[in-house]
């Protein structure tokens, strides 16, 4: 219901009562200026884009706890990313501002100073990604009509140039392992994530069909907790072992239970990644000449060898648990440049072929010894056609051809 009363000193007051039998009231000098706001909100109700202007007030810090915490389609790891970006970037600008305060134009130069500070393009990215969260549920609760944080201009990625180790490198990177040999060999010929392998256990390796069962991860949580999971995709995979391979895990991994960690650490718990990096993977990075190196690189340097070794993409997004393929595609398209090179010389060697015919067929000489000539049994018959043009002669016209 929506009314429209004059008050005592001459003043507007209309009033309309929102779903939940709330009622709203302001006040207007004019009768025209209090219909036409009543028109508004009552378009706004039959439209399904109301807002409750108390509601607007709520601030976003108030709502980030809603939002973070109806996340729970998250693993472990991202919604401690989530909360570092709330800490750090979100909340500090905008924890204490009501939604309704919330400007596109306000949000653009936000983002222009974090870019302005250094930050990185996705760190930059990832900040605007999580208020639009929060400003997109406020959107779906009425709280605001629309969100200001979509459609903003935001910085290039900036993507780091990704490292690949060749075949022997990696060969001197195990062997300059120590006791994280067998480790760094499943990494850079597997393709596995730090948190699957951390996770493998003795009975996840078939070697007699040269298969490991990728169907765990752990990960590491505020630099102390443990969470076990689902790999990233959510989803189990086989990957192929070489043979090589399965010779260095028979002799090293296959011979303890089956529930035993593959790759434990010495005190017999999960292997973290920060420990392994300090205990003996940094060493070995720099022992080959490559200071700064991640375990995570070496899942990289499994892509290249892979690809190298002539595998399809379908087959490389399967032993990575990529998504799909377009992935592998985007994520290492760099991989594939000698496919370009084979694409050019291929259309050399067709542009050669298809010269050569036609040479041969231009070509007016008198066959050269040795070179097949049909036999005038096999010559087409060629008979003579009196050539009259395209339209049949008229009896005038036939006439006068044969007079000439």
């Amino acid at each position: 219901m929506a009314s429209i009363a004059r008050r005592p000193d001459g003043t507007y007051r209309p009033r309309y009562r929102d779903e939940h039998g709330k009622e709203h009231a302001r006040h207007f000098k004019r009768k025209v200026d209090a219909q036409r706001w009543l028109d508004e909100v009552t378009a706004a109700v039959q439209t399904g884009t109301y807002v409750d202007p108390k509601r607007a007030r709520t601030t976003v810090g108030e709502l980030a706890d809603v939002w973070l915490a109806g996340k729970i389609n998250l693993k472990p790891t991202s919604r401690a990313r989530y909360a570092d970006v709330l800490k750090t970037h979100v909340l500090p600008r905008w924890g204490n501002i009501a939604l309704i305060r919330v400007t596109h134009g306000d949000v653009q130069a936000w983002l222009s100073e974090l870019s302005d500070r250094g930050l990185a393009g996705a760190s930059v990215r990832k900040a605007q990604g999580v208020l639009s969260g929060i400003l997109g549920l406020a959107v779906r609760d009425r709280r605001l009509a629309v969100n200001p944080a979509l459609g903003v201009a935001l910085p290039p990625m900036q993507e780091k140039r990704r490292r690949y180790l060749t075949a022997e490198q990696l060969e001197a990177l195990a062997d300059a392992a120590g006791p994280g040999r067998v480790a760094v060999l499943v990494l850079g010929y597997c393709g596995l994530r730090w948190s699957e392998l951390a996770a493998l256990r003795v009975r996840h390796f078939d070697l007699l069909r040269r298969r490991v069962l990728v169907e765990e991860a752990v990960t590491e949580v505020d630099g102390s907790r443990l969470v076990w999971g689902t790999p990233k995709t959510h989803g189990r995979r086989s990957v192929p072992l070489p043979r090589f391979l399965v010779d260095e895990l028979a002799r090293t991994v296959v011979t303890r239970p089956a529930d035993e960690l593959a790759f434990p650490s010495p005190q017999g718990a999960v292997l973290r990644n920060r420990n392994a990096r300090s205990a003996w993977f940094d060493a070995a990075a720099r022992a080959i000449g490559e200071p700064g190196l991640t375990p995570h690189e070496l899942r990289h340097t499994a892509a290249s060898l892979a690809i190298k070794a002539g595998a399809n993409v379908k087959a490389v997004q399967r032993m990575l648990g990529h998504a799909s393929a377009a992935m592998t595609l985007d994520r290492y398209a760099d991989l594939f440049d000698d496919d370009l090179d084979d694409v050019a010389d291929r259309l050399d060697a067709l542009r050669a072929s298809s010269r050569g015919r036609v040479a041969d067929f231009l070509r007016t000489g008198t066959p050269a010894e040795g070179s097949f000539e049909p036999s005038p049994e096999m010559k087409p018959q060629v008979r003579e056609v009196e050539t009259r043009g395209i339209e049949p002669l008229t009896p005038a016209l036939q006439r006068r051809c044969s007079a000439n």
